[in-house]
């Protein structure tokens, strides 16, 4: 049925059952989902949610006080789609829920470490990491026709570009920045310059497996030519009294990987494994799944409406309360909330929703905002690194959150807390009638518990020391 047609059905049948929706609104039976949205038990009043439960301005008042904001956009440029390349890697339309994304450029179900890192990007510092959340949709108003021929050509391009990045032989070296305590001052120059030079031996090195050349000649060639930078970055910070636990060989050699196998033991590839422990079957044909195709206005499912760009988007990173950070791992996965916690319960779910000038209080219900006031989503990903792995079987265990305290469990890294905040002007009758949700899958009913947030670093050695620098000496640094 076409979206028009059910809108206008919808309208007939809800003025002959009006008195049975007055039932179901007042009880408020979070099982009795209307057709064409969330139901109304899934609203609060944001002045009924209690002051003080937002952990996030607790953490902001310890540790390091520095930030680091990046610019990257509203999605100007209307990239979307129902995949997720962490959770469902390789599964057209596997999150049966469409996303917003900034950043990256590239980012679909079939994306990889290399077709993530060739791509453009939408972030004025060109930081290249992917930031992605579902879309919030209005359903109570007529959308208007567009044509989405050249998104879904510009979609079907990524996915032949990142099919071919898949297949192609490309390096995996050891992650230095990641290796390195806090920078001090006079060495950042030093150490920024080397950093950016071995990202450029990697990219040299890739161009000339691309080109035939010898696997074993290459890994070779690079090691030695990454050994130079890795000792002048020794050597830096240990005559400014911060020495590198690992030695120049454990960071210069590097290994081959293609069509996701070999490479270095650094848990860094996607698992095909969901956030459930359910594996995912990846298509190997590179043909979409059986799961439904987003429609003309990118409906997929029972996600209906039209969609509601952010009107501000905030990605920060900032301490998480610790009182110094060590960098994120390039390539390094991260989930925050639960897009299906009405199946895996509540344990990874969190508490997202508020609205502007109330930001001490935060809920796990659609708010209904006072005049003056917009919806906001505020997510504060895991911040607590294993050292190690940049993804892990469950997508989770790898990166965990910090205490309240902001500490992390034994054997854990401090990394930088990435908080992304998404304003919306939803209109005000909008939210009183509980006519905007969030996408979600069909079981969770637009459950706003379901609220979730992907992110995938992406940034350069060079811009991730950057951001630990300006988090930990308590600057306020915006790129």
């Amino acid at each position: 049925m076409a979206r028009r047609t059910k809108v206008a059905t919808g309208a007939i049948a809800l003025s002959l059952a009006v008195g049975g929706l007055v039932v179901v609104n007042t009880t408020g039976t979070p099982d009795a989902a209307r057709a064409d949205g969330a139901d109304k038990s899934f609203f609060i009043d944001i002045a009924k949610v209690p002051r003080g439960n937002n952990v996030n301005l607790d953490l902001a008042k310890r540790g390091a006080r520095g930030t680091f904001t990046v610019d990257c956009g509203r999605n100007e440029n209307g990239h979307f789609n129902g995949d997720n390349f962490i959770a469902a890697p390789g599964v057209r339309n596997g999150a049966q829920h469409l996303h917003d994304y900034v950043g990256n450029l590239s980012t679909n179900a079939d994306s990889n470490n290399k077709s993530l890192s060739r791509a453009g990007t939408t972030c004025k510092n060109g930081d290249k990491s992917a930031y992605f959340w579902p879309v919030i949709r209005i359903n109570d108003e007529e959308e208007a026709e567009a044509n989405e021929k050249a998104a879904e050509e510009q979609l079907a391009a990524d996915r032949a570009n990142a099919a071919k990045d898949e297949a192609a032989a490309q390096v995996d070296c050891p992650d230095v920045v990641s290796e390195l305590d806090e920078v001090p001052d006079q060495a950042m120059p030093a150490v920024d310059e080397n950093l950016d030079k071995l990202d450029q031996e990697s990219d040299n090195a890739n161009n000339q497996l691309a080109q035939g050349k010898q696997a074993g000649q290459v890994l070779d060639e690079l090691k030695n030519k990454r050994k130079p930078s890795i000792k002048k970055i020794s050597e830096t910070m240990k005559q400014a009294g911060k020495p590198v636990a690992k030695n120049d060989d454990q960071l210069a050699g590097c290994a081959v990987k293609q069509n996701g196998q070999g490479g270095l033991d650094n848990g860094g590839q996607n698992s095909n494994v969901n956030a459930t422990g359910d594996v995912e079957k990846k298509k190997s044909d590179g043909k979409a799944s059986d799961l439904p195709p987003a429609d003309d206005n990118n409906e997929i499912g029972d996600n209906e409406g039209e969609i509601q760009r952010p009107e501000k988007v905030d990605l920060t990173f900032t301490s998480g309360g610790a009182r110094r950070v060590v960098a994120m791992p390039k390539f390094l996965r991260v989930l925050y909330g639960d897009a299906k916690q009405t199946t895996n319960g509540p344990a990874n779910a969190r508490p997202s929703w508020t609205c502007t000038g109330f930001e001490d209080r935060l809920t796990e219900l659609y708010p209904i905002c006072p005049q003056g006031s917009k919806v906001a989503r505020i997510h504060a990903f895991p911040n607590c690194w294993d050292g190690k792995n940049t993804d892990s079987a469950n997508h989770r265990t790898h990166i965990v959150f910090s205490d309240r305290n902001g500490k992390c469990p034994r054997g854990f890294k401090n990394v930088p807390q990435l908080r992304i905040t998404l304003v919306y002007n939803i209109p005000l009758d909008a939210q009183i009638d509980g006519h905007y949700a969030v996408d979600a899958f069909d079981q969770e009913k637009h459950n706003p518990r379901s609220d979730h947030d992907d992110f995938a670093n992406v940034m350069s050695q060079r811009l991730m020391n950057q951001l630990v620098k300006c988090v930990n000496s308590g600057k306020r640094c915006r790129q």
